[in-house]
C-alpha cells in the first residue's frame, strides 16, 4: 500500500529538520590553569622532565629528584631551589569532586597530634596549609598545597625558607605552576599513587651502572681495580633517584 507521494522538501523544511542541539561532546570537568591537565597543557615551549604522570619543566637552578621506595618504585619527585624544597605527589580521585579538603583536615590533624600546629591560609593555589612541625631539636616550618584535576590531585610539601617566605617560594611555585599531570584512562581507586617513573634515558643509564657493578670482580691487592664512574657520576644530576627511609 503506498503512504502518499513524495514531496520535495523546502530549503525551510530542511533548516527546521536540523536537530538544534550540539552533537559535540561537552566538556565535563572544568579548565585547569596550573598545575595543568594534560589536555589543557599550554604550548608554550618549556622543556618538561618526563617522569610517567607528571612533567616537570625545566627551570633554571631548580633540581628535580625522584623519591624511591624500598621496591624500587618511584612514589614522588622534589623539587630543591635556594635551601628549600617542595615534594610533589599526585593522586587519582573522583571525576568531578576534589578531595584537597578532606585531604587537608587530615593533614592538620596529623600534625596535631604530633604535638605541631597548622593553620589554614590562602595562597597562590587557593586553600593552604601551613604549620610547624616537631623535628629532633625544634620545629620545622611546613606549608601544604594541594590542586583539585579532572581525575587526579596533586599535593605539594614546602619545607625550608619557602615554608614561610612567599618570596622565597616564587620560583618554586612558578616550577609547580606550570606542571602537567598526565592522568591516563585506566581506572584507579580514589587516593591511590598516579605512576611515575624516570625518564627512559635516565633509567637506561642507572640499569647500565647496576650491572656494570654487579659485575665487578674483587680486585687484587696488588693491583687495585678501575671500577668506573660510580652511580652519582654516571646519572645525571636531574633527576637523581632518592631512596625513601623506612
Amino acid at each position: 500500500m503506498a503512504l502518499g507521494r513524495r514531496r520535495h522538501r523546502s530549503e525551510r523544511q530542511k533548516i527546521d529538520a536540523t536537530p538544534p542541539w550540539s552533537t559535540d561532546r561537552e566538556r565535563d570537568t572544568e579548565l585547569t590553569t596550573g598545575p595543568y591537565d594534560e589536555q589543557d597543557a599550554p604550548d608554550d615551549g618549556l622543556e618538561r622532565l618526563d617522569l610517567g604522570a607528571l612533567l616537570v619543566p625545566v627551570i633554571r637552578g631548580v633540581e628535580v629528584r625522584v623519591d624511591v621506595g624500598p621496591d624500587g618504585q618511584v612514589i614522588a619527585a622534589t623539587l630543591s631551589y635556594g635551601g628549600s624544597e617542595t615534594q610533589i605527589g599526585v593522586f587519582a580521585a573522583p571525576r568531578t569532586a576534589g578531595i584537597w579538603d578532606e585531604v587537608r583536615k587530615e593533614i592538620r590533624s596529623s600534625i596535631t597530634q604530633q604535638g605541631g600546629s597548622a593553620q589554614e591560609a590562602s595562597g597562590r593555589f587557593g586553600t593552604e596549609l601551613t604549620g610547624r612541625i616537631p623535628v629532633q631539636g625544634g620545629y620545622q616550618s611546613v606549608r601544604f598545597i594541594g590542586v583539585d584535576g579532572p581525575r587526579w590531585f596533586l599535593r605539594g610539601l614546602f619545607s625550608g625558607p619557602a615554608a614561610a617566605d612567599p618570596a622565597k617560594a616564587a620560583v618554586l611555585e612558578d616550577t609547580v605552576r606550570n606542571i602537567v599531570v598526565v592522568r591516563g584512562a585506566s581506572p584507579m581507586p580514589v587516593r591511590d599513587p598516579l605512576p611515575l617513573a624516570l625518564p627512559a634515558d635516565i633509567s637506561e643509564q642507572a640499569e647500565q651502572v647496576q650491572g656494570a657493578h654487579a659485575a665487578v670482580e674483587e680486585p687484587d691487592e696488588e693491583e687495585p681495580a678501575d671500577l668506573g664512574p660510580t652511580e652519582e657520576e654516571a646519572v645525571p644530576a636531574r633527576p637523581t633517584p632518592r631512596r625513601r627511609r623506612r
